[in-house]
This record gives C-alpha cells, structure tokens and sequence, in this order.
C-alpha cells in the first residue's frame, strides 16, 4: 500500500471571506489531527493572498501555500494559491498556471472531483460559507467514490452565504450537516487513530467484519423494506457500503448496526441510497444510452413534418448530467437530418439550486472522463479546468421548478427519461407514479428508466422495447387511473402521507352508504362528472344506457362516446354551464337507432360545489322523460306535417350551433397558436435573462470575495504598521537621543521625548514650525542651513553652547522617501556641563 493512501485528505471549500466559518473548523480540530487539509477557496488572480498567515493563527498545523508537485503529508494544511488550475494526483498537488483572462469560477468542484478519484473512500469534503453553487458537483463525485461529505450548519458564526452548503445539502450526498467547529471531531471519529496503525494488515481496510447470519439478514430486511435483492451484490462492495453507514451511525459494529436496521426504516432507506450509489456522470450506464440513440432516438423524428416539435421529459434532474447527455444524443442525430424537427426538453426537479447549478452547464473537466474526446470537443467549451456545455445543446434545455409526485405532468411527450427516480419510491407510490407518466407520453411514446427499475407491474401500459436498457413504450390503452387534480387537492393522491383517511366510522353510517349507493345503482337515473374539459371522472351504474363505443383511440371525453343525439347538445350545455356557472337543462333529446323506437330523454348539467384549489366539476344527468311503450303512442299522433316542422326547427338550430362552434373553434385555434408562440418565445426570453442573472450574479459574487480578501489584507497590513509604529517609539526612547522629523517647511512631523523636552514641545503642536519654539539655543540660522541641505543633499553639523549651561551638537540630515527629498532630520547631542571636560 502507498504511504500516502494511509491517511485522509480533508478537502475544505470556502468563499475567501468565510474567515469565520474557517476560524470555527481549524479551531475545532483535535490535536494530532491524522489527516491532511486542503483550503480551496474563490480567490482573485490579480492579488497575493494572505490566507495563509491568516490561517497559521487558527491552528498549530504547519500552513504552506500548495507548489506544483508537492507530495502531501498528514498533519499539515495547503492553501491554494491564485490564477492557477488546482488538482491532486496520486498524492501529489497539482497546479497549472491559468491563461491571462481566465479565472476558474468552480475550483471547488474541480479540486474536490480530483480529490476523489485519487483519494477514493479516503476523501472528506467540508463545504462551508459561500455564495454560489461551487461544490455542489465536487460533493457528488466524494459521495460516489464512498468518501465523507460534510456541509456547514447555521449557528451564531455563520454560515456568513449559505448558498454553498445549502446546495450541497440539497443533493441529498452530505453525511452531516453540523456546525463549523463540530466537523473535526465527526472526521477523527471517521477513522479512529488505532485505524491507520492497521490499514496494511488486510485486503480490504475499508470493509466490516460480518457473520454470514447477519449479512443475511440484512439482505432480507432490505427486500422487505425497499423492494430490492442485494445477495447477489459484490460482497466486498457490499461490505465497504455496510461499514461507511457503521462510522456514520457511530455503531460499535456490524451486531448493533443490525439490531437498528431491525427498527429504523430510515436506516434501511439510507443504506439501500449508499448501495445504489454510482458514478453519476454523463453517459451513466453507457451501453444503455447507446440503444437509446440507435433504438429510440431515430424513431422520434420519423414522419413528422419541420413544424412538429420532438418532446422530452426528464423528471428529477438533478444536476442535469443526465439532461445534456440526452440533449448530446439529439442534437448528433438533428445534426444528421437535412430538415430537423425543433426540440424541447424539459428537465425538473424541486431543488432550485441544483436546477441552478445544471443551467450553467459547468462541470470539472475528470467528471466528464465517460465522454468521449470528440464529444468533448463538438459539444463543450473550455473555461479554465472546467468543461461548459456548449450553447447548441443548451438551447434544447428549458430547467424548471416541479415535483413529479405533486405537480400536474408535463402532456404530449415523445420521450421520458426517469432514471434511477422509482428506486427512492415506496411501491404504493411507484403504482400511482407509472401511470402518470404513461398518462403524459403520446401512444407509443417512451420510457426510458434505471438498470435497477422495472415495470413488470404495468405491463399493460409498456411494451418492452429493449428489456436489458430499460426501454418501454407506451401502449395504446387507455390508464386505468384517474388524474388525482381531478378528483381533489392536486396530487396529494399520489403521496400516500397526504391522503386523508377517517380514523374511524360508525356503523351506522356504513349502514347508511350501502343503502344510498343500491339505491342510485337502481333508482337513480344515468349520470357522470366531468371536468371543465368534459373529461369524465366518474360514472353511474347505469350509464351504459346513453353510451356508445366510438370508433378510434379510446377516448374518456364524455361526448365523444355518448349516443349520437347527444353529443352536441351536452357540449353546448356544458360549454353553457362553465360561462354562466349555473344549471343548463335541454329537453325533448332523442337516441335510438334509425327506423327503431326513439328514447326520450332530458339533460341536465349542473355545476358542483367549487373547492379551493381544486379543479372545477359538473354533474351531468340522463332523465327518461317517458317509457318506451308509450312513446308509440305519442309518435303515432303527431301528423306528419308537424313531425317536418319539428324536424326542420331542429336542424335550423343545430346549423346555427354548428356554425357558431365552428367560428368559435377557429377563432380558439387561432389564438392557442399565437399564444403558443409568445409563450415560446417569452420562455426563451426569460432563460436567456436567467442565465444573464445567474452571470451576473457570479460576478457580483466574485467580486464581493475579492473585495473580502483585500479587505483581510488591508487588516493584516494595518496590524503590521501598528506594530511597526510601537516598535519604532519604543526603539526612539531606547536610545535617547532627540530626534525632530521636519518636512520641508520645517514644519514638525514627529518628535522624540527628548527633543520635546529642550523645545517644550507638546503632541499637539505637531504642524508648527520649529524655529517658532524657544530652546536653549537659538534657531535662526536653521532656515538657510535647512535649504541648504534639502537642496545639496548634504548633512551639516553646528555646535552650540546652551542657556542652560550644556554643550549641544545639532546635525542636519536630508530625509528621501522613495528616491525623492521630503524634509530634512535633526538630530540633537546634548552634554551636560559635568561631561563638558
């Protein structure tokens, strides 16, 4: 084993102006600290850092500003230094001077990515005070490689800018999240100190001791709490994955850690997220994006015409890896087309700061090492040690805030990529959710799920398309579920925790629903509730009476599938019912086949009561206006002369409702298309501005840290000249000697005590001329000789026998400043009349 694979490399990132959330962790490390600190900070390239004088105040670990090549070594902190490129490889830093112009705005994410396929399980990255999404990625990569994660937690020093660790929290990657000065005892107890002694005393240094007994366990508690088979997994990985949650858990071993899985299902859901971690890059599963673009991605342009739109949806996005290697994958085949299609995807999740992070499309240039060089070359563009997706597969991406399980689904789309998102689900939930999103693709749309997801329990919704990748087609069957929007508070059915069950019912009452509901199964006449689009949401025991199966795709518009002599006298009642909210009743409808007995019967549409927040509904009622044996009779009675005159008034008003719904639905068409486009084209607007802003705001930020750091500086420089100034009084009243600084005025600039003492000089009359004091000499010749030496550059030396009975030796002495003259020293020997001899 390598001498540096024996200890940690803590990666700590940080704003340069987090001095506070820094002084927290340096002071709260334990002593010794067997591991080694990495400082990453936003630092401005035009400016030397003093970070790490600052820094070697904090802690009793030797600080060093990182060189090129240096080999780290446990027990010492490194800081980055400015306008460089900052890595790690094989336990050597890494550092490459950046271009003139190029500042690396994600060093971060780029140092703390290296960290981690060097490092491995041996990494701990500490994300504290910061102002932007820096980190967010580096997180991930540490997480994926089985390393600790750590972010800052609010207390009364901060964090100062909670972006950073909030949007590294947010991923869902960071181990703990606890104040500043609690993250060095969390790392220490990560890798106890007996540890490292003992590393090269087996294979796996990382793995547990585990009986086979409780391996097994394990493994049946994970199938009963999450669905999902783990004996088949690698065991020495398994057993890495077990250990890590051991030390996050503090468990004494792999027995305790058993007895908690035994009554903690959110340990068990933890464990099974550390399990499935993988390396989340792009082009994950690289075999299965391959059949996406030779098996799917072909047939999303064929047959349609240059104004159709090709529609994708990738839910729970993240980070947005998965969105652009999708986006990579259509525009290559656009690229190949003479007429492409245009294409929208749109990539949502609820974590707005994550949805932040993937609008930029930066990412550290080893997190794309899946991609191939070409790709890298077509597609990205080069900033610093960072790789930025390029605008043409950008523009193909519209990222928004929306939860899959809460929000209405997106309509229309030929493809959904839902990958490793059922896996996190409860089945009850995955059963509400793989509905949904059959619901939101067209008729032999696609889904394009995880290697660990299935859909066996819907097959009547997919077809297999390539059971191995995961790709499903959406079948040409009607859903069997109902939206819940439609039904009550928007999607709280599809959270099972949402859904308000009664905690209990009387038995009466029981009594009382069976009764009412035999009653409307056989007394009560045929209706149905429909939306405000004439959507039905349910039906009645007889409805089968007014209905007729349409020829088509299976349709749930009400309608569209009832009786012929209904259809447009419901549309228009209900149209009629949504404008005026009130009840629309048309009567003397007729159905029945030609030349057969006509059933008479009267619509009713009535509007529901409105809930807040829920969508509108109205009830529709078929009433029987007679029997049909009587109906006979009455057709019998009418002449044939009105029979015509009825037949020819109702034609008369259908032509009139026909032409007015025709006019209607142009004028509507019209208006959705333009509609349509403005929205386009103010959704195109407002992600240009977003990405302007978010620039903007990386700027602002950039230049508030700069701004943090000269101001550190200054601090420092001012400490130093306060020191200076003390040492250099204390120094002057050492020695004695009477010492005036004149500038070249002869006006006083600082005077020793003993040269204050011959003239009577006080501190505040420092400004005044000198000659204008009384001493025991007199001073009239000092302006001709105070010329002299400012001009000549020479020293002049005059004696004088005092008043006072002393002998005094007065020398004159230029004074330069940065090569130019600035006044003149006079320098005053006094002795006392005793020394005279």
């Amino acid at each position: 084993m390598r001498a540096q694979d024996l200890f940690p490399i803590v990666g700590v990132g940080a704003s340069a102006g987090g001095i506070e959330a820094m002084s927290g962790f340096f002071r709260g490390l334990p002593q010794p600290f067997h591991a080694a600190v990495v400082v990453v900070t936003h630092l401005s390239p035009d400016r030397e850092s003093l970070l790490p004088d600052v820094l070697g105040r904090l802690t009793p670990m030797p600080v060093e500003t990182a060189v090129d090549g240096l080999t780290v070594q446990s027990g010492r902190v490194y800081v980055m230094p400015p306008s460089m490129m900052f890595g790690i490889k094989d336990g050597r830093l890494t550092l490459t001077a950046l271009g003139e112009g190029v500042r690396e705005i994600k060093p971060i994410d780029v140092f703390l990515t290296a960290l981690a396929l060097d490092r491995g399980e041996r990494t701990v990255a500490v994300i504290l005070s910061g102002g932007d999404g820096d980190g967010t990625i580096g997180v991930k990569a540490v997480k994926e490689q089985g390393g600790l994660t750590l972010a800052q937690a609010p207390d009364e020093d901060g964090p100062e800018t909670s972006d950073m660790p909030l949007s590294a929290i947010r991923t869902g990657y960071v181990d703990y999240v606890v104040p500043a000065g609690d993250m060095g005892t969390l790392i220490a107890a990560h890798i106890p100190d007996e540890e490292i002694t003992a590393l090269g005393k087996g294979d796996d240094p990382n793995s547990v001791e585990a009986t086979d007994d409780i391996l097994e366990e394990i493994h049946a508690i994970l199938r009963r709490q999450v669905g999902h088979d783990f004996s088949g997994y690698k065991p020495s990985t398994f057993k890495r994955r077990l250990a890590r949650r051991i030390r996050v858990g503090e468990h004494t071993g792999a027995d305790a850690y058993l007895a908690r899985l035994r009554t903690d299902a959110a340990e068990a859901a933890a464990l099974f997220r550390d399990l499935l971690i993988g390396v989340t890059k792009f082009f994950r599963d690289a075999a299965a994006f391959d059949a996406l673009a030779a098996r799917v991605i072909p047939k999303l342009f064929e047959g349609r015409s240059p104004d159709d739109v090709v529609r994708v949806w990738v839910p729970a996005c993240s980070t947005g890896e998965e969105v652009y290697s999708i986006a990579i994958l259509l525009r290559e085949h656009m690229d190949r087309l003479a007429t492409p299609q245009r294409v929208q995807i749109f990539a949502t999740d609820i974590d707005e700061r994550s949805l932040a992070v993937a609008r930029i499309g930066r990412y550290p240039r080893a997190y794309l090492d899946a991609v191939s060089p070409e790709r890298v070359a077509r597609h990205f563009v080069v900033q610093g040690d960072s790789l930025v997706v390029g605008k043409s597969v950008r523009d193909l991406c519209t990222f928004a805030p929306h939860s899959v399980l809460r929000d209405p689904p997106f309509s229309r789309l030929d493809l959904i990529s839902c990958r490793n998102l059922l896996i996190y689900l409860d089945l009850e939930t995955q059963e509400r959710m793989l509905p949904v999103l059959h619901y939101a693709l067209r008729i032999n749309g696609y889904l394009f799920i995880g290697m660990a997801e299935n859909v066996t329990r819907f097959e009547d919704l997919f077809a297999t398309i390539d059971k191995r990748h995961r790709i499903f087609q959406a079948s040409d069957v009607a859903s069997t579920v109902r939206l819940p929007s439609m039904v009550g508070n928007a999607w709280a059915d599809l959270v099972p925790s949402a859904r308000i069950r009664p905690k209990g019912a009387l038995a009466r009452a029981s009594l009382r629903h069976a009764v009412e509901a035999e009653v409307l199964a056989e007394f009560a006449p045929a209706h149905a509730v429909v939306t405000r689009t004439g959507e039905a949401v349910h039906y009645s025991a007889r409805i089968n009476t007014v209905l007729e199966v349409a020829p088509g795709p299976p349709t749930h518009e009400l309608a569209a599938i009832v009786a012929k002599g209904l259809r447009l006298e419901l549309r228009t009642a209900l149209r009629e019912a949504i404008e005026t909210d009130a009840v629309v009743v048309r009567h003397g409808l007729e159905i029945g086949a030609p030349g057969a007995v006509q059933q008479r019967l009267s619509l009713t549409v009535k509007p529901l009561t409105q809930r807040p927040n829920v969508e509108p509904l109205f009830l529709v009622v078929f009433t029987e206006s007679a029997l049909r044996n009587e109906q006979r009779d009455v057709q019998a009675e009418i002449g044939r002369d009105e029979a015509v005159q009825r037949l020819e008034d109702e034609l008369a008003k259908t032509r009139e409702r026909l032409q007015g719904i025709v006019e209607e639905y142009e004028t509507s068409l019209e208006e959705l298309k333009s509609s349509n486009e403005e929205l386009y084209s103010v959704n195109e607007e407002m992600q240009s501005a977003n990405e302007e802003l978010e620039a903007s705001k990386e700027e602002i930020q950039s230049v508030n840290e700069e701004l943090h750091t000269v101001n550190v500086e200054l601090e420092s420089k001012i400490e130093s000249l306060d020191r200076l100034t003390a040492e250099q009084t204390v120094l002057f009243a050492s020695t004695g000697i009477a010492s005036v600084f004149l500038d070249a005025d002869l006006r006083i600039r600082t005077i020793t005590d003993a040269a204050a003492q011959i003239f009577g000089i006080q501190a505040s009359d420092r400004g005044r001329r000198l000659n204008n004091f009384a001493g025991p000499f007199s001073l009239s010749w000092l302006s001709e000789d105070a010329q002299s030496v400012m001009t000549e550059g020479r020293t002049i030396v005059r004696d004088f026998d005092g008043t006072d009975g002393c002998r005094y030796r007065v020398r004159l002495t230029p004074s330069h400043v940065d090569g130019k003259m600035c006044g003149l020293v006079v320098n005053i020997i006094c002795a006392p009349p005793e020394d005279r001899d």
